[in-house]
């Protein structure tokens, strides 16, 4: 390595740490978990939203290049393909979104709030 290679990587080192080591403590007992969890849920819930909104976007686009595909095989498979993989993350989607409610739920059990 080059030494301005190492002095890179110092610079760099000591840009990331500093703000840990020099910053203040901080206080449990201040912080509000209520708010914390809400805007958290509040969160998960926009993002699942909006991507039930886009998921549901390509369903009309792929049965929409279904109907429209007039028996061509190109087309007809980009539309199948389109509606997959649609499906799939919707799929995905549903699975975080309660995967994320459940494990708030637990932890809320567990910990209380």
């Amino acid at each position: 390595m080059t030494k301005r290679n190492i002095n890179l990587i110092v610079i760099l080192f000591v840009a990331i740490l500093s703000p840990i080591v020099l910053s203040s403590d901080a206080f449990a007992v201040s912080a509000n978990v209520t708010q914390v969890e809400n805007f958290i849920r509040s969160v998960i819930q926009v993002i699942a939203g909006l991507a039930g909104l886009i998921a549901t976007g390509f369903f009309v686009i792929g049965g929409f290049g279904y109907i429209t595909s007039s028996g061509n095989p190109e087309h007809l498979d980009r539309a199948k393909r389109t509606l997959l993989w649609s499906g799939i993350g919707l799929a995905i989607v549903i699975a975080a979104f309660v995967i994320s409610n459940i494990i708030v739920e637990i932890a809320t059990n567990s910990f209380g709030s």
